[in-house]
């Protein structure tokens, strides 16, 4: 068995990570003004949050066409591979996983098996490497889909917005009705529902530094309660020097933990907006499981 590994442009993977792990990135598409880009592609993250504070429409994203799913999957056939793992963001903020499984059925030369990352950015690149790295280890495929379930389970993410406005417009908060009132006034906390998977606001707090602290209580207690060592992942809309000093303000919380620091690209920044911030984790796989 030759198992490939596919993922979307929201995983946020380097050009070098996707090579070193042979991770085929499909890009998705963002709309902006009536224009239609490539995440990735043809639109950095720089170019996207410019256009973002300039663009006369709020910005939509897309799906990419399914025409040319088939036609990479069935290339990854002529490349000799059996089984193709699909690794895309969570259904509940896409169809895009959705799609895939209507036709996986109808891809006769290549097995196509869709995962729901139930989450996105990093956390879902972390789940693509790790697939990579036990295919290139002969793991068949169902050894592979156990393993993200169970590493998949251990992924929790909390997120600050500046304002709840993008995600209402997109239709991405599921509890919009609760917040909306002092949408204007409040840096909401946001997390993915453990039961629904589906982006929603738990707390409101009148200040960013508030908001952050409240974050940073609710991360040590997570830890606290772990039974295994967690890996830290702080993520910036266009902000890198928060990010930075956010992520340093972790590892001194931590001085033993993987600190890592990633970005809210085209495809979630639309939703999210312009500044959010988000610390996510999961169990560190690179102290827990060799591959």
């Amino acid at each position: 068995m030759k198992i490939a590994v596919v993922t979307d442009s929201t995983a946020y993977l380097t050009t070098q990570e996707a090579e070193q792990y042979n991770i085929k990135v499909v890009p998705i598409p963002v709309i902006i003004d009536g224009r239609s880009y490539d995440e990735g592609i043809d639109l950095t993250t720089e170019e996207f949050y410019d256009k973002l504070r300039n663009s006369k429409s709020f910005p939509s994203t897309s799906q990419p066409p399914m025409g040319e799913m088939i036609e990479l999957y069935n290339s990854l056939a002529d490349e000799g591979y059996d089984t193709v793992i699909s690794i895309h963001l969570a259904s509940t903020i896409s169809g895009f996983y959705n799609y895939l499984e209507q036709i996986a059925p109808t891809i006769e030369r290549i097995k196509v098996i869709p995962y729901d990352s139930q989450i996105t950015v990093k956390l879902m690149g972390y789940l693509a490497i790790q697939a990579s790295k036990m295919a290139a280890k002969d793991y068949t495929a169902d050894q592979i889909i156990s393993y993200l379930d169970d590493l998949r389970s251990t992924i929790d993410e909390l997120f600050i917005v500046d304002d709840l406005q993008n995600l209402v417009r997109g239709g991405r908060l599921s509890n919009a009705s609760a917040f909306i009132g002092g949408i204007l006034k409040i840096k909401p906390l946001l997390t993915f529902d453990d039961n629904s998977h589906e982006i929603v606001a738990f707390e409101k707090i009148r200040s960013r530094k508030k908001a952050l602290a409240r974050v940073e209580e609710l991360f040590i207690k997570a830890n606290q309660e772990a039974s295994y060592p967690l890996r830290a992942l702080v993520l910036n809309a266009n902000d890198p020097a928060a990010g930075d000093a956010w992520a340093k303000r972790i590892q001194q919380l931590y001085p033993s933990m993987t600190v890592e620091q990633s970005y809210f690209g085209p495809v979630i920044g639309t939703h999210l907006g312009e500044k959010a911030l988000a610390l996510g984790w999961l169990r560190d796989f690179d102290k827990t499981d060799q591959f």
